[in-house]
């Protein structure tokens, strides 16, 4: 059935788009019940939520790919960075992954002025710190791979830390996951499937948190296209395309 003649009259619809860049807490942010897809549900209609996390890359590797993922052609509403998981590997046991503190800094500060070369604010950026490491479970998950351990907590912090005054320091909001998850002596373990990755209690965490910060950036946000019961049943066109 071909479309009304005026359909082709319509102007494209231009949606608003939230990215999520990290590494393997992001990618997996998009299953049931992960972070991510709990942002999407609750941005229905009025953004896209684009999940462009890379399991295992560090900022590093992030640096060099940005540019391909946004650009003068591309201006997302809102830009969440999400890495350290890696960059703090011990260097002995993972040189692979392992980012010096001081590069990891400068990485993510990189990256936040590349945004803003492409019309992408700091008042629209999210850093996110890595969360904390249970190393009990991270060591046994190590062990089963013939590994040392390769990540530690306060290690982890120090990286935290930096990406905290990267923050402050460039004028983005943060969320300190290391420092949220481990106040008031939490059981740091419960937000943690494997020591490293997040538990579905940790994407419910990471989720309650990151949202106030979204929202502020989205809320004058309206959802697109009009609600079914507001549709002209007679002259449909009309409702949907702005014309009689």
């Amino acid at each position: 059935m071909a479309l009304p003649l005026s359909a082709a009259g319509g102007n494209p619809l231009l949606w608003p788009r939230v990215l999520l860049f990290g590494d393997s807490i992001t990618q997996f942010s998009f299953q049931q019940g992960g972070w991510g897809a709990a942002l999407a549900d609750r941005l229905v209609r009025k953004c896209d939520v684009l999940n462009r996390g890379f399991s295992g890359y560090n900022t590093r590797w992030a640096r060099i790919i940005l540019p391909r993922l946004v650009g003068n052609w591309d201006s997302p509403t809102v830009v969440t960075i999400f890495f350290g998981a890696n960059d703090s590997s011990l260097r002995e046991e993972n040189p692979r992954q392992h980012v010096p503190l001081d590069e990891f800094a400068a990485n993510l500060s990189s990256m936040v002025h590349y945004l803003r070369s492409v019309g992408i604010t700091e008042s629209h950026v999210v850093l996110v710190t890595p969360p904390p490491l249970c190393e009990a479970a991270w060591e046994r998950h190590c062990l089963a791979q013939g590994k040392e351990l390769n990540r530690k907590n306060e290690v982890a912090g120090k990286y935290a830390r930096a990406c905290a005054q990267v923050a402050q320091d460039c004028g983005t909001d943060v969320l300190d996951l290391w420092t949220l998850m481990q106040e008031d002596n939490q059981d740091t373990s419960a937000f943690l499937s494997d020591g490293l990755h997040l538990s579905p209690k940790g994407n419910d965490f990471v989720f309650s948190h990151l949202w106030p910060l979204v929202e502020r950036k989205v809320s004058a946000l309206p959802l697109l296209l009009p609600d079914w019961k507001d549709v002209a049943a007679g002259d449909p066109e009309w409702s949907l395309l702005g014309e009689g």
